[in-house]
């Protein structure tokens, strides 16, 4: 597989993405695939362009400017997948939610929950660590306005499938928002989920349990963090409180994760 000028290899096409997805056995390997996509013109062409251009507050920063990995333990047994990167959050960072509004709401939840060892998450580096909990998106790249078309959820999805296939204690997933809601549902049918009919709706504190070939998995679901949430009240801390409290709750029904030496 060809690498780029940063050492990850290069993935050009959908077909590309199902093949590099499906071959991986780890996730530090996949992250590192997800690193190097270039499987989707539209975001390449703008995650690229922000990068260059910046905002005027980050002028004096180095963007990422590449798709997103997802973080956290591959002992997780919850996951929290969000929409995809902020421009000026994650796509320069290079760390899923950090940097941005977005993010100053899930990390600090988290910490809340006994998940995170901080409330805060600003840079790699800052020394945030997750327990029990992957963070992920259903689309790597930022997209313009925020909104990825269906073919660009629908070519990144087996990245997303990769990643919970390699959490093997995942019990619960808190979506948030409808975006990623709609997104999880092919990915956990390609897994062996059988899936419920009709499809249940998204909205926030909705929880569907699914019995699948790794057992149960509960989906809870999330109002997103955007701004557009947080700032007009639909989203508060209490209700995301409500939500990441449940999952715990949930996840607890597994026996914990080994100490770590």
């Amino acid at each position: 597989m060809a690498t780029d000028a940063a050492g990850f290899p290069v993935t050009r096409s959908p077909a590309g993405v199902v093949r590099s997805a499906r071959s991986t056995r780890d996730l530090a390997v996949l992250d590192a695939r997800i690193s190097g996509c270039r499987a989707c013109p539209r975001l390449v062409a703008w995650r690229e362009e922000v990068a260059c251009v910046k905002r005027a507050s980050f002028r004096h920063e180095e963007y990422w400017g590449r798709p997103v990995p997802g973080l956290g333990p591959a002992d997780a047994r919850i996951a929290v997948v969000g929409l995809a990167p902020a421009a000026h959050g994650g796509n320069r960072t290079g760390r899923v939610f950090t940097g941005d509004r977005s993010g100053d709401w899930i990390f600090a939840a988290l910490w809340r929950a006994g998940l995170a060892n901080q409330p805060t998450s600003t840079h790699i580096g800052d020394g945030l660590q997750l327990t029990d909990v992957r963070v992920a998106a259903a689309v790597r790249c930022a997209p313009p306005a925020n909104a990825p078309t269906p073919e660009e959820r629908d070519t990144c999805s087996p990245w997303l499938a990769r990643e919970l296939a390699l959490l093997p204690r995942l019990r619960v997933a808190v979506v948030l928002g409808g975006f990623g809601w709609t997104a999880l549902w092919p990915v956990l049918a390609g897994a062996g989920y059988p899936l419920p009919r009709p499809r249940p709706a998204f909205g926030h504190g909705v929880e569907v349990s699914l019995e699948g070939p790794r057992g149960p998995l509960t989906l809870l679901g999330s109002y997103h963090v955007s701004q557009q949430n947080t700032f007009t009240g639909k989203l508060t801390e209490p209700m995301l409180d409500a939500v990441l409290a449940r999952a715990t709750e949930l996840a607890a029904t597994l026996p914990g994760p080994p100490p770590r030496p």
